[in-house]
């Protein structure tokens, strides 16, 4: 098939290029850097470069490509930028969530392409009440707090405008946190350095469910969404959400640190905010039964325990 992938030199897209190529897909990347063409080239696909802001810019190249499939995987987060408002922090992958999601759409049904695929993320979709681990029909948050509300209402943008298109196979997959190669949470990356330098405390009671998500399985389940799949949302991670009390002490044992400190509540609140509140004691996990039922997918890295231990070693080696 020809597949047009938007944000082809993120983490993800840098992973997910090649696998579509090796499945025997032909794959044009876009970017919004000319300088990045000849990676989009190193990846095997064929470069496009258009602002996913500039409509007239995105229907240009969409229609060049004439794909069958369209992958949006935009987003421009600098996570050195941390701030207690992640509005602030997620400023332009906000518009590229709203703004961004409806030029690609337009464009997709304006050269006909049958399905339309959309990173969605799932660290702070759910209401915090009833069960920890929630699955696809379970509500989401419509009272965030007022610094991530922002943030919130474009990842409902992406996951409503898509699901609900007319005209177009649409599907959201709502990822869980993301670690591995050029994320985050990767040898040397920031919040590795954070958890070694024991400047990533279990806050409160450390209640919060995480659902993480390798950055390898997030493009395998974006290959099988794109080959297979009713339209909807699904939800992307692995088989083990856990409490941030849970998984950060096997962290820092696998990375050769210190134990993480624990923080009252009462004196993080102020430094990170309701949001962060939020993530470290009420957050609610995720389950992937739907896309493994469905997507006819499975993670390599069935839980974060394992991908933790490969991370563990990179940074050795990378020390």
């Amino acid at each position: 098939m020809k597949v047009f992938v938007a944000g082809a030199t993120g983490a993800l897209g840098r992973q997910l290029v090649p696998m579509l190529v090796a499945d025997g897909h032909e794959v044009t990347g876009m970017t919004r850097s000319p300088e990045k063409r000849d990676l989009i080239r190193e990846l095997g696909a064929e470069p496009a470069v258009a602002d996913a802001l500039d409509p007239e810019a995105v229907a240009r190249v969409v229609a060049e490509a004439e794909p069958e499939v369209v992958v949006h995987e935009l987003t421009s987060i600098d996570a050195s930028s941390f701030s207690r408002s992640l509005d602030k922090m997620f400023a332009t992958t906000n518009r590229l969530r709203t703004e961004g999601t409806d030029h690609l759409l337009a464009a997709a049904r304006a050269v006909g392409a049958r399905r339309f695929i959309a990173q969605s993320f799932a660290g702070w979709a759910f209401e915090r009440t009833g069960g920890m681990v929630k699955t696809e029909e379970d509500p989401v948050e419509t009272h965030p707090p007022k610094s991530i509300s922002r943030t919130v209402g474009g990842l409902n943008h992406v996951e409503r405008a898509v699901s609900g298109a007319d005209g177009i196979e649409g599907l959201a997959l709502r990822y869980g946190g993301f670690y591995g190669p050029g994320t985050s949470l990767a040898p040397g990356a920031i919040h590795t350095e954070m958890v070694r330098r024991r400047k990533f405390p279990i806050v409160g009671d450390g209640a919060g469910v995480w659902s993480f998500c390798h950055i390898d399985d997030a493009a395998s389940a974006t290959v099988a969404a794109i080959e297979r799949g009713a339209p909807g949302v699904y939800n992307v991670c692995d088989d083990e959400p856990a409490a941030v009390r849970v998984w950060l002490p096997v962290l820092a044992a696998a990375l050769g640190a210190p134990p993480p400190r624990h923080v009252p509540a009462w004196l993080a609140r102020p430094l990170i905010g309701a949001q962060g509140m939020v993530m470290m004691t009420t957050a609610r996990g995720m389950s992937n039964d739907k896309a493994k039922r469905e997507l006819g997918w499975a993670p390599a890295y069935p839980t974060w325990r394992e991908g933790f231990r490969e991370i563990a070693g990179g940074d050795r080696k990378a020390a």
